[in-house]
């Protein structure tokens, strides 16, 4: 090797490492601008309702027990149940839209029939759609036949997802060979068996990706239960944040909606916390097409 070819060498390597700094430096701050939103709520939820109308403050204080007291006996709302009531309905949406999605999507993709083209195109021009366009006359129809005050309403339209089940074709087309399906079949599988045990532990990773973002969703849903449940003991958590928010001035407390707005996301993190690793692999390997 050259003096210049050494010397080029060394200036390449250079260059790189700089590059790999900056890369680094800025995804470090990134994380830090989108960690420290869930800092200050921390923060604001170890404050008085008093030194949050003082202004800005970074560290915590330590009224974090008597914030949490607080809002628990909140004599207007009960965020015990408006919590399990969130995730009764977040939880079985989530299941039933990914699982069905799936099923749908296996459907389009490991069968050839009439019309297969066209039923793919409808489905696709649905995502198009937004919900409030349909929202009037739904919650009309709940009126009507008196499902106002359930939650069947709310988790049962979460079957049809359109993105979920886009999302779960393009997974499949990467992930499952059909040779696998075949040799179910010719070992005498039924089609259900075949897609509950054999496809669906292929699809764990993107039913993964896919059940955290429904949960998502879902839980903060605030358009149709705002809508449809009335009765304090069937609301959800985003109602019950909202009623506290427009609570009486005199009586308003910050502490307290800091402190039930961070109750609100800690059912979100759990979720997450147990479904990272498998969010992971859903979005690299969703990514890349074998």
């Amino acid at each position: 090797m050259t003096v210049s070819d050494s010397a080029e060498s060394r200036r390449a390597h250079t260059q790189l490492l700089v590059l790999r700094i900056i890369v680094y430096a800025i995804l470090i701050f990134l994380s830090i601008l989108c960690l420290f939103s869930f800092y200050m709520l921390f923060v604001n939820a170890t404050r008085t309702n008093a030194q949050l109308q003082g202004g800005f403050a970074l560290l915590p204080r330590g009224h974090f027990m008597e914030n949490l007291r607080n809002a628990w006996t909140d004599a207007s709302i009960n965020i015990p149940r408006g919590l399990v009531n969130s995730f009764l309905v977040a939880g079985s949406t989530a299941v039933l839209t990914t699982y069905f999605s799936a099923l749908t999507a296996y459907g389009i993709h490991a069968y050839d029939f009439k019309c297969k083209n066209a039923a793919f195109t409808f489905i696709m021009a649905i995502m198009v759609i937004p919900p409030q366009v349909s929202a009037t006359g739904f919650v009309q129809l709940c009126y009507k036949y008196g499902l106002t005050n359930r939650y069947w309403p709310l988790i049962l339209p979460g079957i049809a997802a359109p993105v979920v089940f886009f999302y779960m074709k393009q997974y499949m087309e990467s992930v499952l060979p059909m040779e696998i399906v075949e040799a179910a079949r010719v070992d005498g599988c039924g089609e259900f068996r075949t897609f509950n045990t054999i496809v669906l532990p292929m699809l764990k990773p993107a039913m993964a990706v896919q059940l955290i973002f429904s949960f998502v969703q879902s839980w903060n849903n605030y358009f149709l239960p705002s809508l449809l449940l009335t009765k304090a003991e069937k609301k959800t958590v985003p109602i019950m944040i909202a009623q506290l928010r427009s609570a009486d001035y005199s009586k308003f407390d910050m502490g307290k909606v800091y402190m039930f707005i961070l109750l609100a996301i800690l059912p979100v993190l759990i979720v997450y916390i147990f479904l990272s690793k498998s969010i992971i692999r859903g979005v690299t390997a969703g990514s890349v097409k074998g």
